[in-house]
Parts: C-alpha cells; structure tokens; sequence
C-alpha cells in the first residue's frame, strides 16, 4: 500500500495525490467531484474510518454549497464561510479536533483537485489549519506493570479457582503490544512453537490496504506454561479467546483491582502504549517498534513522538 503523504492536525492520514486521471473539470458539479474523491480514497487504500470522516465532511460541504455549485466557483470566501457556519450557525457542537479534521478534509479535497487539473487554482490553500493537542495516553509505570503481573500469577496458581486467562491475556499484550482487535482475531494456529527459535505469534489482516499490519511478534519462551495451561483449562477451538471483546476487558479490569492499581483503569490501550514505551526504553529501534506495532510511516510520527515523551516521564 502506498504511502499517505499528508497527516491532519487530529490524527487522519491522508493522501492528496491521484494516481488515476479522472473524468473532472472545472465545469464539473461539486457533487460529482465528492463522488470521484470518495472513489479515489478506496482506490489508494485509505482506512475505512478516514474514508467515513472524509466522506461525511465533503457531504456537509455539498449541501452548505448547494451540490450542483460547479467547482470553478468555489473561492477562499465560501469555504471560510462555510468553517464559519460550522463553528457558529449550523446549531450542533464542533469540536477543535473535528474543525481540525474537517479542514484537512478541504485542503486534501481541493488539493487533489488541483493535482489532477480539475482546478487551476486551489482555493483551500490560503485556509490556516488549526493544530489539536492531543492528550498523551496514561501509561503503568514499571512497578505498576510488576505488581499487575503477579496478581496474575496469583490468579494463576490459586488453589481454590485458578484461572490462566488473565495472566495468559495480560502477559500477551504486555509482550506484543497489539490492540484489541489484533486479541480478539488470534487464532490458535498463529501462534508458532519451533524447537529452536523463541515462540511467537502472528497478527493478520485479510485486506491488502492493511498488509503493513502483518506481523510475527517473538515471545517469551516462559509464557508457553500459562499458555498451555489456559488451553487445557478453556479448551477453545478455533480462536485464541473465544469470548466477546468485552469480557476481556473486564478480565484487565479485575486484574487491575486485584493488583491495586487505581490511578489509571487497566485496558488494552494502556497496555499497548505501556508495552511500546518499554521496548523503547530497553533500546528498541524506531523501525522495529513502529513494524512491531503494525503502524504506517505516516502514523508513526505521531506514535514516536509520544512514546520518546510518555518515556522521558518516568
């Protein structure tokens, strides 16, 4: 999959180049230019998510535009007017990182336009963008990450009603750093035990846009016990986890009570950032953790930056 070239201010990436010519001119209707746009964004694999803001942004323009508005008409003025009635006159809240979303949206959008030649001059140029802040993610520090893992030892060895699931899943994602969905869709066959080499598990995705994200991930040879205990104890057939999304998170949730941990809630988020930041600090390099996160280069910016500030903490 290609690369995006361009990222917003809240965390869309985007790609304003065509690789394909389309049937647009000046002349054309708004609304058949959004039409050929949102066809492009399938075209260079853009996430289903950015697909949906993109399109539900452009949709909005449509109408405050009137879709039959030909593009040679649409100047700088309209689409500050148009920021304007979303800010002030359209009678829903917008958010500084949806404004930032949505201006991205029209400079993408337009510049696209211009690149293709459907336009001489792009009139979402001039527009400032608005950055957003982002929040950093809360993280365990290391004795936190200790004391989760031994009330899931306990949880393991409990002579009145062990259970390996928790230790299984936290040590897992503490290891591996893969988000929720990547838990949930683990097969039994994806998780390989040569003789020779460390243990490992495989992260796949059935779409091509999502190649980047295939993975094998090493893991420690110690957690093949839990492992098999788990199995032993679950018996699932098919998946790793057999259960629904939620019940794992209520099995972090416990593990966090039993060991204690009230200043931030244990989740698989906290846990994937609490792992990269980790693998970071034992020296892991920027491009084996950002392939070991399954991210693209464009996602990766932002990625790095809070990992290098979420370690610079502790």
């Amino acid at each position: 999959m290609s690369e995006f070239s361009t990222r917003d201010a809240a965390g869309v990436e985007v790609d304003p180049d065509g690789t394909l010519a389309p049937t647009l001119r000046a002349t054309s209707p708004l609304g058949d230019a959004i039409g050929e746009y949102e066809e492009q964004m399938v075209r260079k694999g853009f996430s289903e998510n950015t697909i949906k803001a993109f399109a539900n942004d452009l949709k909005i323009l449509r109408t405050f535009m009137d879709g039959s508005a030909v593009l040679r008409e649409i100047q700088t003025r309209h689409l500050e007017d148009f920021l304007e009635w979303m800010q002030s006159e359209r009678g829903r809240p917008c958010s500084a990182k949806t404004l930032s979303r949505r201006i991205t949206t029209l400079k993408v959008f337009f510049s696209w336009l211009h690149s293709v030649g459907a336009i001489g001059t792009d009139p979402a140029e001039p527009i400032i963008q608005q950055s957003v802040r982002t929040p950093l993610p809360v993280i365990l520090n290391s004795n936190e990450a200790g004391k989760l893992m031994r009330a899931c030892q306990d949880w393991l060895w409990d002579r009145n009603k062990a259970d390996a699931r928790p230790y299984v899943l936290v040590s897992l994602l503490l290891q591996t750093g893969i988000k929720k969905s990547e838990a949930v869709k683990i097969l039994l066959d994806d998780i390989e035990r040569p003789e020779t080499q460390e243990p490992s598990v495989d992260i796949r995705y059935e779409e091509e846009r999502y190649a980047h994200k295939n993975r094998r991930i090493s893991l420690n040879t110690y957690f093949l016990g839990p492992l098999d205990q788990y199995l032993e104890q679950y018996r699932p057939e098919n998946f790793l986890f057999e259960c629904t999304p939620r019940n794992l998170e209520y099995v972090l949730e416990e593990a966090g009570t039993r060991a204690g941990i009230r200043r931030v809630q244990v989740g698989f988020e906290t846990l994937r950032w609490t792992s990269a930041v980790r693998d970071f600090r034992q020296g892991m390099k920027d491009e084996p953790l950002r392939l070991k996160m399954g991210l693209s280069k464009v996602s990766w910016r932002e990625t790095s930056f809070k990992i290098q500030r979420l370690a610079g903490q502790q």
